[in-house]
Formats: structure tokens, C-alpha cells, sequence
């Protein structure tokens, strides 16, 4: 047995903590974004970027919410918050609010929907 403590078993890979990743930031320097926000990528991937904003953009081809970029790099939402609004600060994405993508229904159109599915 080797006397070096042992910090990761060789399956688990690199590990960096997510204030690493963000610069000690907790929030981007851009408004907050919601969670079903939409990110699309509109420049192209730059050399100094990091390998997150890289997978972002990757993942960003096709419309994305944030929640769901969350998820795909496996990384807490407010680190991707923050790495958003760098790569939007960057003109490298753009966000589509969800208020932006059109009306909200009513509340009471809701309640009558939900009415409507408890009577059946």
C-alpha cells in the first residue's frame, strides 16, 4: 500500500471544482437565466475557450434550454449560468427567454384544463 493519499481511483478522472471553472464567480455578468431559456450557438469555437464553453457550443448546434446544457456536461446549473453569460458577453450564443417565445396561457384557461382532468 502506498503511503501518497489516494484523491481519485483511476476511473474517475480529472476533477475540478466548479469555483475553478467559473473564476470564484457566482453570477454572470448578464441578467439571470431561466432554467428553459433557449441557447442556440451562433459563432464559432474559439481556441481559448475552455473545454466546458467548448462542449456548450457543441451542444448548442441545435436549440437548447440551459437546463438541459446543465445536464449534458454534467455540471451544476449555476456554473453553466455563468459560463453562458460569458459565451454570450462573447457574442458567441444567444438566449431566447421563455417569455420571449410567445404568449402564457391564462390562469384561468389552466384552471379550467385542470378541472377538466380531474372530472375525467
Amino acid at each position: 500500500m502506498s503511503d501518497t493519499p489516494q484523491w481519485l481511483d483511476e476511473d474517475a478522472g480529472p476533477f475540478v471544482r466548479p469555483y475553478a471553472l467559473t473564476r470564484g464567480r457566482t453570477r454572470s455578468s448578464g441578467e439571470l437565466l431561466d432554467l428553459i431559456a433557449t441557447v442556440s450557438a451562433v459563432g464559432e469555437t474559439r481556441a481559448h475557450l475552455g473545454p466546458e464553453q467548448q462542449r456548450i457550443l457543441w451542444a448548442a448546434r441545435t436549440p437548447i434550454s440551459v437546463a438541459d446544457v446543465a445536464v449534458e456536461l454534467d455540471l451544476p446549473v449555476g456554473v453553466v449560468r455563468v459560463l453562458l453569460g460569458d459565451l454570450r458577453d462573447q457574442g458567441l450564443i444567444s438566449v431566447t427567454s421563455p417569455s420571449a417565445a410567445g404568449p402564457r396561457p391564462s390562469e384561468r384557461i389552466l384552471k379550467e384544463v385542470i378541472n377538466g382532468l380531474r372530472a375525467l
